[in-house]
Parts: C-alpha cells; sequence; structure tokens
C-alpha cells in the first residue's frame, strides 16, 4: 500500500482530458504519456502479455496460479479525465487526519470544500484526503482505478500464496466521451466477465446503468434589419428558446434522482441565422426512455408545423442499461458484494445515474459490474477522495480475485 499514494498523485499529474470534437482514438495525444507510461509499469510489477495498441488500449495478464480450471476476470479503468473541467497543471493536496472542517482549496480564489455543502466528507473525518488546488479537477475518475487495479496486482504478484484463477486487466482512453469501449477487443481479453473500478464512495457496487442517447438541433433562421423584420425575420435563437420551454421543466438533473431520468442542456449558441443545442436523454427505464425521445422529435415537429421546416434533430444512441445482460450471470456480482462484506465494507447496490465502459461492454458479451474507487464530486474543482477508500478498493480487488477461484470446486 505504500506505493497506492505516490503512484495515484503521479497519475493525477499526467493530463489526459479527453476531447469529444476529436475524431481520432485516443481523442488526444496526451492520453498516450499516461499510456505509455502504464505499459513501462506493468512489465516492472511483473505482469505478463503486457501489450498496447493503435488505440492505446491496454492489457495485460497475471497467470493463475491454481491447478485447477477457473474462471478467467478481469479489471477495467480508464485513463482519460472529463474534457468539463481542466485537467492541466493538476496539483493534489493532502489533508491528512481530516477534522470535519471547511478545507480551504485556494485561499485567493476563495475557494472551498466544506462539509456545509458535501455532507459525504463528514463520513471521512480522520482520514487522509486527497483533494484539488481550486483550479482543476483531481483526475480521480478514474485514475483512481486504474492505480488500485496496478497495486493489487502487484500485491498478488509478490503474494503467491493468495491463490487465484487468470486475471486480465486492461486501461481504455476516451471513457469520458462515450467511446471507452468502442474500440475495446473484447475477444482479445478473454474474460469470462470484468469489473469496472469506476465508482464513487466507499461501498459501491452498481449493474445497472442509464439508458443513454445525446440530441443534436439545429435552428435555422432568416436575418433582416429588425426595423423592418416585421413578417420576414425568422430568429433561430427564439426557436430554439421556445424548444427549450416544450421540455419537461422538472425533468433535469438538479431536479431528479435515484431512477428518475432526465434531459440535460449542456451546451448552446447561437445567431439568428442559426442556433444549435446539444443535449443528453437519460433514463433507466427502457420504454421511459423511448418516450423521451419521441418527445423531442414531437416538440421538433410541433416547432416545424408552427414556424416552417426550421428546426431538425439528430439522436445518436450512446449506451444502454448493463442490468439485462448482468442479471443472467448475478453470481458476478454476488461475489463482488461477499468480497465487500468480508473486509468490513458494507456493499451499496444502487443505480448508476450515468454509465461506464461496463455499461458498453456487456453488450459486447462481457458482463461488467462496476465498483468503488472512492473518489467523490468527480469533474469539477472539489472533487476529492480518502486514501482510505482507494487502499479499500485494492483490497477488494484481491479478495474479488481469491474468492472466484475459492468457490470453483
Amino acid at each position: 500500500m505504500e506505493k497506492l499514494l505516490p503512484r495515484f498523485l503521479d497519475y493525477v499529474t499526467t493530463d489526459t482530458q479527453s476531447d469529444p470534437y476529436s475524431k481520432t482514438t485516443p481523442s488526444t495525444e496526451k492520453q498516450w504519456n499516461l499510456a505509455k507510461k502504464l505499459v513501462m509499469e506493468l512489465h516492472q510489477i511483473g505482469l505478463q502479455e503486457v501489450s498496447i495498441d493503435e488505440n492505446a488500449y491496454i492489457m495485460a495478464t497475471l497467470p493463475s496460479n491454481v491447478d485447477k480450471k477457473v474462471p478467467t476476470i478481469g479489471f477495467i479503468s480508464h485513463m482519460d479525465t472529463s474534457p468539463d473541467f481542466s485537467g492541466k497543471n493538476v496539483k493534489p493536496r493532502i489533508i491528512e487526519n481530516y477534522d470535519g472542517k471547511d478545507i480551504v482549496l485556494n485561499k485567493v480564489k476563495n475557494i472551498v470544500l466544506s462539509p456545509d455543502y458535501f455532507e459525504d466528507l463528514l463520513q471521512y473525518e480522520g482520514q487522509t484526503l486527497i483533494t484539488t488546488d481550486g483550479t482543476t479537477l483531481l483526475g480521480a475518475d478514474d485514475k483512481a482505478g486504474v492505480a488500485e487495479i496496478v497495486t493489487a496486482m502487484e500485491y498478488l504478484v509478490q503474494h503467491p500464496e493468495i491463490k487465484h484463477g487468470k486475471i486480465r486487466i486492461a486501461f481504455t482512453p476516451d471513457e469520458e466521451i462515450g467511446r471507452g469501449a468502442h474500440k475495446f477487443d473484447v475477444k482479445k481479453f478473454g474474460a469470462d466477465w470484468a469489473y469496472t473500478m469506476d465508482g464513487s464512495q466507499i461501498g459501491e457496487l452498481e449493474y445497472e446503468n442509464f439508458n443513454a442517447a445525446k440530441a443534436n438541433l439545429t435552428f435555422t433562421g432568416k436575418s433582416v434589419h429588425p426595423g423592418y423584420a416585421k413578417n420576414k425575420m425568422v430568429n433561430a435563437i427564439g426557436i430554439a428558446n421556445e424548444f427549450l420551454s416544450l421540455l419537461p421543466p422538472r425533468e433535469v438533473p438538479e431536479h431528479t434522482t435515484g431512477m428518475e431520468g432526465f434531459f440535460h442542456v449542456h451546451k448552446i449558441k447561437g445567431e439568428i441565422e442559426k442556433a444549435e443545442i446539444e443535449l443528453i436523454v437519460r433514463d433507466h427505464d427502457a420504454v421511459h426512455f423511448e418516450a423521451r425521445k419521441e418527445l423531442l422529435k414531437e416538440v421538433v415537429d410541433k416547432l416545424n408545423q408552427k414556424h416552417g421546416d426550421y428546426a431538425s434533430l439528430v439522436i445518436e444512441e450512446q449506451y444502454r442499461n448493463m442490468r439485462e445482460k448482468v442479471e443472467p450471470v448475478f453470481h458476478i456480482v454476488e461475489i463482488a458484494e461477499e468480497a465487500m462484506k468480508s473486509l468490513g465494507i458494507e456493499p451499496i447496490i444502487k443505480p448508476i445515474r450515468g454509465g461506464t465502459d461496463g455499461s458498453q461492454l456487456s453488450f459486447m458479451s462481457l458482463p461488467c459490474p462496476n465498483i468503488f474507487a472512492g473518489g467523490h464530486n468527480f469533474h469539477g474543482k472539489y472533487e476529492y477522495i480518502p486514501l482510505e477508500s482507494m487502499q479499500k478498493a485494492v483490497e477488494v480487488i484481491v479478495k474479488i480475485c481469491e474468492l472466484t477461484a475459492r468457490q470453483i470446486k
């Protein structure tokens, strides 16, 4: 465990922010910097079949040390960080023996991480927290998962008395922009099932997620001098605004929780002649998900009937709820649950209000539940992670490997 913290700090200070507008894989050249570093490290800790392909997907093997047939299992994390907030020049801070009070991340900019707003902080009083300096995200999503997997594999190499089957690990690019599994070679990976180490607080164990789509709307207009515009001007901005007014006002991320779905507008730009809106659609229920997509089409049709054919809509599927692929092999969730309980961790089994590489991989014949990596407040300057949660995640990985081998007669 003494290597876990410096390993994590090394990873987060390597900028790997992905770019949703890039057409390459990985979407940013800088993701190669961490990828190449990881390949070297995997060789150094003693893993075998270490490979990296032309798209920066990394795979490696810890061979079985038992003389019976044991399922091959895998552990997966992603290297990139979110494009939502800067991941450049990350300067992590270490808060030892956290006292339960406000943490001033940046005195000059008056940025404070406070338990008055982020109540989860109070769970970690007395522990060691790694935070940002208030100017970048931290990158625990998902470099914590990467560090935990590497540390767990190193531990198993150094402790051959712990019996396990063949273990495969993989690190992917571009998960944050929804492409982490797009070029993942499931056949080459060769696991019967896997776990993504990409959850949040300690204890999280997830096997269902949102159904997800993104929608791009374009509104065209006609620009005319405003003094002579009556019955002539068509203001694309006005039509875009009308579109937004016709969506359910409470079905947005800031007003939903649990199994409730939403529409989330995350980008809008416009001029009189052209306006554009980008939004995402999320719902755990497949029927409700389809209804949400139909609502977008109905609103666009309504606007076109009213104004003329000035609005267009393109919907692109992103991923589906992995539950239907995991439930038939539910023992893989039960093994993870048993591992946590045996380590004194109370499992928190709940739907993911998001997605992981595992949600796509589950539909590519690799069932893949999600396990906590330990971080909180991802994608922003208030991101933090308790070191003790990371240590527990390492222990969970090791225990899952052990239990999988032990349960096979």
